[in-house]
């Protein structure tokens, strides 16, 4: 896995551990930085959950130990119960990485599965404003998990949540509106919830600028619970220092999406970061939807599946990119019974290709399935931006 693959294309590895199994991406172009996706998933469900979480952080560190001089910039751990399994979490990984905890079941049976983005040759540490920061050449990324408080309603935390990301950002000399890249917010009891989550987000948009006529930031609004009942809304978070103008794009793909704000949110359905040696994309929670907004296929998981994934190669493609440049996928469900067979038609599909499978109800009901991702790829044409 430490070999330049033939032409930069991604690699793709299987490993085995003991009650655990990873698939892992390697995008390696012959520079200083290579970048590695993993989904870590423990495969004994019969087992307690401290032997499940134990299996899949010894893999963890089996693989660390096997990639020379890498480092984890973030990671996310999906769980089956929160309330009883985060603390263990917390005790158990105390490596120096930005950590997502969030209840979303991961729908093979199992208690615990991880997602871990790491990268060689970047130097990491906490920033003076709080957020993770992974520093090489011009850039520093400034990543954030697990954000939450526990003001009185949905609407009030998610406004706290970004006002305090403000402030942060603000101390390490960015702008939401010209730094943020991502965003994802996980909702408790989404169908009663996300509206207070809309309302937040939009007015604390318009104060930072950004509007429909402007941009606003690929994101991910889905269910999720944190550990406390109380916490209705915890947010995740990626911004980049060191950002030129024109270096950051925005995806629409509008033969097949609309835009968000034609029913009243504020996020951008993809985004693309371009450096000197490759580019970044980011695809936000995409479902199966068409261009005038509305739901395609409703009630038929497996055509809401094909569409959704024709949407994301859509966006994709306007960023110069296929789903061979994908290192990872989550994919969220809102009814568990349908398991088995999206993960067929996942497995058909995209062999060895790093994904969990979660229980996490969409923003709409009718929308039964969604799935966000991130793509890379080598760029061998001229820039006038800094490299990776």
């Amino acid at each position: 896995m430490n070999q330049t693959p033939e032409a930069n294309r991604p690699l793709l590895q299987h490993t085995e551990y003991q009650d655990a199994w990873a698939d892992i991406f390697c995008f390696d172009n012959g520079t200083e930085v290579k970048e590695y996706h993993a989904m870590i998933h423990a495969n004994t469900p019969l087992l307690a959950f401290h032997q499940q979480l134990e299996a899949v952080l010894n893999a963890y560190n089996t693989l660390l130990g096997q990639l020379e001089g890498t480092r984890a910039v973030f990671k996310r751990y999906f769980l089956s119960d929160a309330a009883n399994q985060a603390d263990e979490v917390v005790l158990a990984d105390v490596t120096d990485c930005a950590k997502s905890v969030i209840e979303q079941s991961p729908l093979d049976g199992t208690k615990v599965a991880l997602w871990v983005y790491l990268q060689t040759s970047v130097q990491t540490g906490i920033s003076k404003s709080g957020l993770y920061e992974v520093r090489h050449g011009h850039y520093r990324h400034l990543w954030n998990g697990s954000a939450h408080n526990l003001a009185a309603n949905s609407e009030y935390q998610t406004r706290l949540l970004f006002n305090e990301y403000v402030m942060q950002l603000t101390e390490e000399g960015c702008r939401l509106a010209d730094n943020c890249i991502r965003t994802w917010l996980f909702v408790n009891d989404i169908d009663l919830n996300y509206g207070g989550v809309v309302r937040a987000r939009n007015q604390v948009f318009f104060t930072q600028g950004l509007t429909q006529h402007t941009h606003f930031i690929a994101s991910t609004g889905i269910g999720g619970r944190q550990q406390d009942p109380n916490v209705l809304t915890q947010m995740d978070n990626y911004a980049i220092e060191g950002l030129l103008p024109g270096q950051v794009r925005h995806l629409y793909a509008p033969t097949h999406l609309n835009r968000t704000s034609d029913y009243g949110v504020s996020f951008e359905r993809g985004t693309l970061v371009d450096y000197a040696d490759r580019r970044h994309v980011f695809i936000s929670g995409t479902a199966s939807i068409n261009n005038k907004g509305e739901i395609m296929y409703p009630k038929d998981l497996e055509k809401q599946t094909h569409r959704l994934w024709e949407n994301v190669e859509a966006l994709l493609s306007e960023a110069g990119c296929s789903y061979d440049d994908v290192g990872q996928m989550v994919v969220y469900l809102r009814d568990a019974a349908d398991y088995q067979l999206v993960s067929r038609l996942y497995e058909e599909r995209f062999p060895g290709r790093p994904r969990v499978i979660v229980h996490a109800p969409v923003c709409r009901p009718g929308w039964l399935i969604e799935m966000e991702c991130m793509a890379v790829k080598s760029t061998s044409t001229p820039s006038e931006f800094p490299a990776f």
